[in-house]
């Protein structure tokens, strides 16, 4: 099972700039099915991005336009280029690896990083 590890969290201004990154081990993250999801107390977690094994990728439409998500040339580095971040980005952002067999990605296998606070004030 890979393991998921994300940093790069921090705290901004409103039109403000950060990029996040999930290191991955165990495993590489070319058989599974990558993304992003974010959380804030009380809320559910929700999809930000994500990114299949083609290199093609979709957002959640309050991101897209901002947000980024891109694999390391090493493979095994998991990126979120996060711009023009707003107050309603703030949220505990983290990384998620599906097991991907046969092009299917299998949600009941997701493995989760312990997350990273991103805080965006006015």
């Amino acid at each position: 099972q890979v393991q998921l590890v994300e940093s790069g969290g921090g705290s901004v201004q409103v039109g403000g700039s950060l990029r996040l990154s999930c290191v991955a081990s165990g495993d590489t993250i070319g058989r599974y099915c990558m993304g992003w999801f974010r959380q804030i107390p009380d809320r559910e977690r929700e999809g930000v991005a994500g990114i299949e094994s083609d290199g093609s990728t979709n957002y959640a439409d309050s991101v897209k336009g901002r947000f980024t998500i891109s694999q390391g040339n090493a493979k095994d580095t998991l990126y979120l280029q996060m711009n023009s971040l707003k107050p309603e980005d703030t949220a505990v952002y983290y990384c998620a690896a599906d097991r991907r067999v046969g092009g299917i990605c299998y949600e009941s296998s997701r493995a989760w990083g312990q997350g990273t606070q991103v805080t965006v004030s006015s």
